[in-house]
Protein backbone atom coordinates (compact mmCIF):
# COMPACT_ATOMS: atom_id res chain seq x y z
CA UNK A 1 0.00 0.00 0.00
CA UNK A 2 1.11 3.29 -0.79
CA UNK A 3 2.87 5.68 1.98
CA UNK A 4 1.22 8.51 2.98
CA UNK A 5 1.98 11.98 4.43
CA UNK A 6 -1.11 14.30 5.63
CA UNK A 7 -0.65 18.01 5.49
CA UNK A 8 -2.41 20.20 8.19
CA UNK A 9 -0.12 22.24 8.70
CA UNK A 10 -1.79 23.99 12.50
CA UNK A 11 -5.07 22.90 11.72
CA UNK A 12 -5.13 19.34 13.23
CA UNK A 13 -7.87 20.37 15.57
CA UNK A 14 -10.13 22.13 14.04
CA UNK A 15 -13.29 21.10 11.60
CA UNK A 16 -11.07 22.07 8.83
CA UNK A 17 -8.74 18.80 8.84
CA UNK A 18 -11.81 16.51 8.68
CA UNK A 19 -10.03 14.70 5.50
CA UNK A 20 -6.94 14.53 8.01
CA UNK A 21 -9.59 12.75 10.85
CA UNK A 22 -11.17 10.25 8.36
CA UNK A 23 -7.82 8.97 7.22
CA UNK A 24 -6.28 8.98 10.99
CA UNK A 25 -9.51 6.88 11.84
CA UNK A 26 -8.82 4.58 8.74
CA UNK A 27 -8.05 4.12 4.61
CA UNK A 28 -8.03 0.98 2.57
CA UNK A 29 -6.00 3.51 0.24
CA UNK A 30 -3.00 4.40 1.71
CA UNK A 31 -0.72 3.64 4.59
CA UNK A 32 -1.01 6.88 6.68
CA UNK A 33 2.76 7.31 7.75
CA UNK A 34 3.30 10.62 9.19
CA UNK A 35 0.98 14.54 10.00
CA UNK A 36 2.28 17.51 9.64
CA UNK A 37 0.84 20.32 11.75
CA UNK A 38 3.64 22.19 13.84
CA UNK A 39 1.26 22.95 17.04
CA UNK A 40 0.68 19.19 17.65
CA UNK A 41 4.34 17.86 16.54
CA UNK A 42 5.64 15.27 18.95
CA UNK A 43 2.25 13.41 19.80
CA UNK A 44 0.36 10.64 17.81
CA UNK A 45 -2.63 12.08 15.02
CA UNK A 46 -4.52 9.50 16.74
CA UNK A 47 -4.39 10.87 20.38
CA UNK A 48 -4.65 14.29 19.47
CA UNK A 49 -7.68 13.15 17.61
CA UNK A 50 -9.55 11.27 19.95
CA UNK A 51 -7.60 9.95 22.58
CA UNK A 52 -6.81 6.57 20.78
CA UNK A 53 -3.11 5.76 20.06
CA UNK A 54 -2.86 4.77 16.07
CA UNK A 55 1.24 4.96 15.93
CA UNK A 56 0.96 8.04 13.51
CA UNK A 57 3.66 10.65 14.42
CA UNK A 58 3.13 14.26 13.97
CA UNK A 59 5.82 15.96 13.21
CA UNK A 60 6.48 19.84 12.29
CA UNK A 61 7.64 20.17 8.95
CA UNK A 62 7.73 18.20 6.09
CA UNK A 63 11.60 17.87 6.03
CA UNK A 64 11.82 16.19 9.65
CA UNK A 65 9.31 13.76 8.57
CA UNK A 66 11.14 12.94 5.48
CA UNK A 67 13.92 12.64 7.66
CA UNK A 68 12.67 9.92 9.65
CA UNK A 69 10.45 7.81 7.41
CA UNK A 70 12.36 5.76 4.94
CA UNK A 71 9.47 5.66 2.48
CA UNK A 72 6.86 8.32 1.28
CA UNK A 73 5.08 8.26 -2.05
CA UNK A 74 2.14 10.47 -0.98
CA UNK A 75 1.62 13.83 0.13
CA UNK A 76 -1.95 14.51 1.25
CA UNK A 77 -3.67 17.85 1.93
CA UNK A 78 -5.96 16.69 4.70
CA UNK A 79 -8.33 20.11 5.49
CA UNK A 80 -11.69 21.19 3.48
CA UNK A 81 -11.94 24.83 4.00
CA UNK A 82 -15.06 27.00 3.31
CA UNK A 83 -14.82 26.90 -0.30
CA UNK A 84 -12.22 24.43 -1.30
CA UNK A 85 -9.31 27.41 -1.42
CA UNK A 86 -6.02 26.05 -0.49
CA UNK A 87 -3.85 27.78 2.00
CA UNK A 88 -1.09 29.77 0.87
CA UNK A 89 0.91 28.44 3.62
CA UNK A 90 0.99 25.04 2.34
CA UNK A 91 1.87 25.99 -1.64
CA UNK A 92 5.04 26.00 -0.78
CA UNK A 93 5.24 22.86 1.59
CA UNK A 94 3.92 21.25 -1.69
CA UNK A 95 6.63 22.45 -3.77
CA UNK A 96 9.27 20.67 -1.11
CA UNK A 97 7.35 17.45 -1.23
CA UNK A 98 7.27 18.04 -5.13
CA UNK A 99 11.05 18.43 -5.37
CA UNK A 100 11.59 15.41 -3.30
CA UNK A 101 10.06 13.42 -5.55
CA UNK A 102 6.58 12.71 -3.55
CA UNK A 103 3.09 13.16 -5.23
CA UNK A 104 0.05 14.93 -4.44
CA UNK A 105 -3.36 13.84 -3.59
CA UNK A 106 -5.66 17.35 -3.33
CA UNK A 107 -9.41 17.17 -2.36
CA UNK A 108 -9.48 20.85 -2.73
CA UNK A 109 -11.52 22.46 -5.35
CA UNK A 110 -8.57 24.91 -5.62
CA UNK A 111 -6.73 22.44 -8.44
CA UNK A 112 -3.08 21.94 -8.42
CA UNK A 113 -3.19 20.59 -12.39
CA UNK A 114 -4.40 24.80 -13.13
CA UNK A 115 -1.03 26.35 -11.37
CA UNK A 116 1.06 25.82 -14.34
CA UNK A 117 4.35 26.67 -11.45
CA UNK A 118 3.52 23.44 -10.03
CA UNK A 119 3.06 21.44 -12.99
CA UNK A 120 5.94 22.24 -14.50
CA UNK A 121 7.57 21.34 -11.25
CA UNK A 122 5.96 18.03 -11.07
CA UNK A 123 6.41 16.82 -14.93
CA UNK A 124 10.74 18.20 -13.46
CA UNK A 125 10.49 15.36 -11.02
CA UNK A 126 8.26 13.29 -12.17
CA UNK A 127 5.68 13.39 -9.43
CA UNK A 128 2.01 12.83 -9.74
CA UNK A 129 -1.22 15.73 -9.46
CA UNK A 130 -3.93 13.98 -8.09
CA UNK A 131 -6.60 16.45 -7.76
CA UNK A 132 -9.68 14.31 -6.19
CA UNK A 133 -12.18 16.86 -6.30
CA UNK A 134 -11.86 17.37 -10.52
CA UNK A 135 -15.53 17.17 -12.34
CA UNK A 136 -15.74 13.66 -14.75
CA UNK A 137 -15.81 15.12 -18.13
CA UNK A 138 -19.48 14.37 -19.54
CA UNK A 139 -18.92 11.05 -21.24
CA UNK A 140 -18.67 9.39 -17.35
CA UNK A 141 -22.25 10.65 -15.93
CA UNK A 142 -25.00 9.37 -15.48
CA UNK A 143 -28.65 10.83 -16.35
CA UNK A 144 -31.31 9.22 -13.87
CA UNK A 145 -33.21 6.67 -15.42
CA UNK A 146 -35.45 4.90 -12.27
CA UNK A 147 -33.51 1.59 -12.02
CA UNK A 148 -33.02 2.57 -8.78
CA UNK A 149 -36.45 1.18 -7.81
CA UNK A 150 -35.21 -2.12 -8.79
CA UNK A 151 -32.52 -2.49 -6.06
CA UNK A 152 -34.36 -4.92 -3.12
CA UNK A 153 -31.67 -3.83 -0.49
CA UNK A 154 -32.66 -1.33 1.95
CA UNK A 155 -31.13 2.24 1.31
CA UNK A 156 -30.51 4.14 4.47
CA UNK A 157 -29.22 7.66 4.57
CA UNK A 158 -26.73 9.12 6.75
CA UNK A 159 -27.74 12.97 7.25
CA UNK A 160 -26.61 15.38 9.44
CA UNK A 161 -28.32 18.57 10.86
CA UNK A 162 -25.14 20.77 10.00
CA UNK A 163 -21.87 20.27 8.18
CA UNK A 164 -18.98 18.56 9.58
CA UNK A 165 -20.39 16.78 12.21
CA UNK A 166 -19.30 13.15 11.42
CA UNK A 167 -21.77 12.08 9.30
CA UNK A 168 -18.94 9.83 6.96
CA UNK A 169 -17.46 8.44 10.15
CA UNK A 170 -21.31 7.16 11.39
CA UNK A 171 -21.64 5.66 8.03
CA UNK A 172 -18.21 3.88 7.87
CA UNK A 173 -18.58 2.72 11.87
CA UNK A 174 -22.40 1.32 10.59
CA UNK A 175 -20.71 -0.24 7.68
CA UNK A 176 -17.62 -1.70 10.22
CA UNK A 177 -20.29 -2.82 12.88
CA UNK A 178 -22.57 -4.58 10.01
CA UNK A 179 -19.45 -6.61 8.66
CA UNK A 180 -18.99 -7.93 12.81
CA UNK A 181 -22.52 -9.13 12.67
CA UNK A 182 -22.32 -11.14 9.19
CA UNK A 183 -24.36 -8.28 7.54
CA UNK A 184 -23.13 -7.63 3.98
CA UNK A 185 -23.40 -3.44 4.12
CA UNK A 186 -21.51 -1.68 1.93
CA UNK A 187 -21.39 2.19 1.56
CA UNK A 188 -21.43 4.89 -1.19
CA UNK A 189 -19.04 7.82 -0.73
CA UNK A 190 -19.68 11.30 -1.77
CA UNK A 191 -17.08 13.27 -0.87
CA UNK A 192 -13.29 13.25 -1.74
CA UNK A 193 -12.25 11.56 1.64
CA UNK A 194 -14.77 8.71 1.07
CA UNK A 195 -12.26 8.27 -1.80
CA UNK A 196 -9.64 8.44 -0.23
CA UNK A 197 -10.54 6.07 2.37
CA UNK A 198 -10.59 3.65 -0.54
CA UNK A 199 -14.60 4.06 -1.53
CA UNK A 200 -15.25 1.76 -4.55
CA UNK A 201 -19.06 3.06 -5.30
CA UNK A 202 -19.86 6.85 -5.11
CA UNK A 203 -18.77 10.36 -6.61
CA UNK A 204 -17.69 13.51 -5.53
CA UNK A 205 -21.46 15.34 -5.04
CA UNK A 206 -20.25 18.97 -4.99
CA UNK A 207 -17.64 18.52 -7.92
CA UNK A 208 -20.75 17.29 -10.26
CA UNK A 209 -22.72 19.12 -11.85
CA UNK A 210 -26.64 19.23 -10.98
CA UNK A 211 -28.48 17.81 -13.61
CA UNK A 212 -26.18 14.89 -13.16
CA UNK A 213 -26.19 14.55 -9.36
CA UNK A 214 -29.47 12.37 -9.11
CA UNK A 215 -28.32 10.15 -11.94
CA UNK A 216 -24.72 9.90 -10.31
CA UNK A 217 -26.55 8.63 -6.87
CA UNK A 218 -28.40 6.37 -8.99
CA UNK A 219 -25.76 4.83 -10.59
CA UNK A 220 -23.28 4.42 -7.51
CA UNK A 221 -26.11 2.57 -5.46
CA UNK A 222 -27.01 0.64 -8.38
CA UNK A 223 -23.99 -0.74 -9.08
CA UNK A 224 -22.67 -1.58 -5.67
CA UNK A 225 -25.84 -3.32 -5.26
CA UNK A 226 -25.61 -5.22 -8.93
CA UNK A 227 -21.97 -6.13 -7.89
CA UNK A 228 -22.48 -7.03 -3.78
CA UNK A 229 -25.88 -7.93 -3.53
CA UNK A 230 -25.49 -5.87 -0.19
CA UNK A 231 -27.83 -6.78 2.84
CA UNK A 232 -28.28 -2.78 3.06
CA UNK A 233 -26.86 -0.03 1.41
CA UNK A 234 -25.41 3.26 3.72
CA UNK A 235 -25.05 6.95 1.68
CA UNK A 236 -22.76 9.16 3.10
CA UNK A 237 -24.51 12.50 3.55
CA UNK A 238 -23.71 16.30 2.33
CA UNK A 239 -24.48 19.23 4.56
CA UNK A 240 -27.57 19.48 6.01
CA UNK A 241 -31.02 19.65 5.02
CA UNK A 242 -31.82 23.44 5.91
CA UNK A 243 -27.73 24.32 6.37
CA UNK A 244 -28.25 27.93 4.07
CA UNK A 245 -24.55 27.30 2.34
CA UNK A 246 -25.41 24.08 0.83
CA UNK A 247 -28.71 22.54 1.90
CA UNK A 248 -28.45 18.77 0.29
CA UNK A 249 -30.14 16.05 1.68
CA UNK A 250 -33.25 15.57 -0.36
CA UNK A 251 -31.30 13.96 -3.14
CA UNK A 252 -30.96 11.09 -1.13
CA UNK A 253 -34.27 10.71 0.08
CA UNK A 254 -35.87 10.75 -3.41
CA UNK A 255 -33.47 10.18 -6.13
CA UNK A 256 -31.50 6.96 -4.06
CA UNK A 257 -34.45 5.83 -2.98
CA UNK A 258 -33.26 6.17 1.08
CA UNK A 259 -36.05 4.95 3.08
CA UNK A 260 -34.37 4.93 5.82
CA UNK A 261 -32.02 7.47 7.63
CA UNK A 262 -29.67 8.06 10.58
CA UNK A 263 -29.61 11.55 11.49
CA UNK A 264 -26.45 12.95 12.94
CA UNK A 265 -26.75 15.92 15.28
CA UNK A 266 -24.61 17.93 17.60
CA UNK A 267 -26.71 19.01 20.68
CA UNK A 268 -24.55 21.90 21.96
CA UNK A 269 -23.93 23.42 17.95
CA UNK A 270 -26.98 26.03 18.39
CA UNK A 271 -26.08 27.66 14.45
CA UNK A 272 -25.11 26.60 11.30
CA UNK A 273 -21.63 26.19 10.92
CA UNK A 274 -21.23 27.62 14.30
CA UNK A 275 -22.30 30.99 12.76
CA UNK A 276 -25.30 33.56 14.36
CA UNK A 277 -25.67 34.62 11.24
CA UNK A 278 -26.59 31.64 9.41
CA UNK A 279 -29.46 30.99 11.91
CA UNK A 280 -30.27 28.35 14.74
CA UNK A 281 -30.04 25.19 14.34
CA UNK A 282 -34.04 23.74 14.36
CA UNK A 283 -35.41 20.76 16.94
CA UNK A 284 -34.65 17.15 16.02
CA UNK A 285 -38.70 16.23 15.64
CA UNK A 286 -39.00 18.86 13.20
CA UNK A 287 -35.87 17.25 11.00
CA UNK A 288 -37.61 14.20 11.58
CA UNK A 289 -41.02 15.74 10.51
CA UNK A 290 -39.41 17.07 6.83
CA UNK A 291 -37.60 13.41 6.04
CA UNK A 292 -41.07 11.82 6.78
CA UNK A 293 -42.86 13.93 4.49
CA UNK A 294 -40.26 13.04 2.02
CA UNK A 295 -41.77 9.29 2.68
CA UNK A 296 -38.79 8.17 5.03
CA UNK A 297 -37.86 7.12 8.11
CA UNK A 298 -35.41 7.97 10.54
CA UNK A 299 -33.98 4.59 12.52
CA UNK A 300 -31.37 5.98 14.48
CA UNK A 301 -30.00 9.24 16.24
CA UNK A 302 -25.75 9.36 16.33
CA UNK A 303 -25.04 12.52 18.71
CA UNK A 304 -21.69 14.69 17.66
CA UNK A 305 -20.42 14.99 21.64
CA UNK A 306 -18.71 18.14 21.16
CA UNK A 307 -17.87 20.33 23.99
CA UNK A 308 -19.95 17.49 26.22
CA UNK A 309 -18.51 16.00 29.26
CA UNK A 310 -18.93 12.46 29.44
CA UNK A 311 -22.14 12.38 31.72
CA UNK A 312 -23.49 14.92 29.62
CA UNK A 313 -22.72 12.89 26.64
CA UNK A 314 -24.66 9.97 28.41
CA UNK A 315 -27.57 12.11 29.34
CA UNK A 316 -28.61 13.57 25.91
CA UNK A 317 -28.14 10.25 24.78
CA UNK A 318 -31.09 9.38 27.67
CA UNK A 319 -32.95 12.33 26.75
CA UNK A 320 -33.38 11.56 22.74
CA UNK A 321 -34.01 8.00 23.66
CA UNK A 322 -37.06 8.84 25.75
CA UNK A 323 -38.13 11.31 23.73
CA UNK A 324 -37.85 10.05 20.07
CA UNK A 325 -38.49 5.56 21.04
CA UNK A 326 -35.12 5.20 18.61
CA UNK A 327 -31.52 4.56 18.91
CA UNK A 328 -29.90 7.12 20.08
CA UNK A 329 -25.54 6.20 19.17
CA UNK A 330 -22.54 7.82 20.69
CA UNK A 331 -20.33 6.78 17.81
CA UNK A 332 -17.17 7.78 19.26
CA UNK A 333 -17.92 6.97 23.08
CA UNK A 334 -19.55 3.51 22.35
CA UNK A 335 -19.69 2.89 18.87
CA UNK A 336 -22.52 1.88 16.85
CA UNK A 337 -23.71 -1.59 17.81
CA UNK A 338 -26.52 -0.21 19.51
CA UNK A 339 -28.06 0.09 15.94
CA UNK A 340 -27.44 -3.37 14.61
CA UNK A 341 -30.94 -5.18 15.71
CA UNK A 342 -32.86 -2.42 13.70
CA UNK A 343 -30.68 -3.14 10.58
CA UNK A 344 -30.94 -6.60 10.87
CA UNK A 345 -34.68 -6.32 10.94
CA UNK A 346 -34.71 -4.22 8.32
CA UNK A 347 -32.74 -7.26 5.84
CA UNK A 348 -34.76 -8.82 2.99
Amino acid sequence: MNKAIILTNGRLRTNDAKTAHGLIRGTERFDIVAVIDPPTAGQDAGVVLDGKHRNIPVYDSLENAIGHLKTVDYLIVGIATVGGVLPPDMLEIIKTAIKNRISIVNGLHEYLNEKPEITALAEEYGAQLIDVRKPKSRKDLHFWTGEIYQVKAPIIAVIGMDCALGKRTTARMIREACEAAGINAQMIYTGQTGWLQGGKYGFIFDSTLNDFVSGEIEHAIVSCWKETQADLILVEGQSALRNPSGPCGSEFLISGNAKYVVLVHAPKRKYYDDDPLWGEIPSVESELEIIEKFGSKVIALALNTEGCLHDEATEYQRHYEDRLKIPVLLPLEEGVHKIIPTLKALKP
